[in-house]
């Protein structure tokens, strides 16, 4: 994909990865060694009342998901940051996530030629459709004809 097949108001989903305790724990030990990640009697008198995977970990699947979706051949080139993220729900073992998407926004840059600038709105749920993490994600996109 290219920036010329992206438009504003295009949905999609995607995904679906399995969390596990064994991840959460892996991830949670090298990045964000928070009780509540690690230690599953101590996490149950968390704010979370159990075990959950840290928001940066959730990111982190999102990002795996995200780039499971891309075609082989596209256009890709990066991103320049993103706005607004938000955890909104605890990501328990044994959850199911996926992404949806809506692109807001598409533009040419002027500082690069041949290059578009895509915006797109994310939301990440789990099995029952309940919004764990959200965020909008700016992305530099090739042009298929310069």
């Amino acid at each position: 994909m290219y920036f010329e097949d992206y438009q504003p108001g295009q949905t999609s989903k995607f995904g679906a990865y399995q969390v596990t305790e064994s991840e959460i724990k892996e991830f949670a030990s090298k990045y964000d060694p928070q009780f509540f990640h690690l230690d599953n009697e101590a996490a149950k008198q968390s704010l979370f009342k159990g075990l959950c995977a840290s928001g940066w970990h959730t990111a982190a699947m999102f990002m795996r998901m995200l780039i499971d979706n891309l075609p082989e051949e596209h256009g890709s080139l990066g991103s320049p940051g993103i706005n607004n993220l938000k955890w909104l729900k605890p990501v328990y073992p044994g959850y199911i996530l996926s992404v949806k998407s809506c692109v807001s926004q598409c533009r040419l840059t002027e500082s690069k030629p041949g290059v578009g600038l895509i915006c797109v709105n994310y939301e990440i749920v789990n099995q029952n459709d309940v919004t764990v993490m959200t965020l909008e994600s700016n992305a530099f996109f090739k042009c298929r004809i310069n």
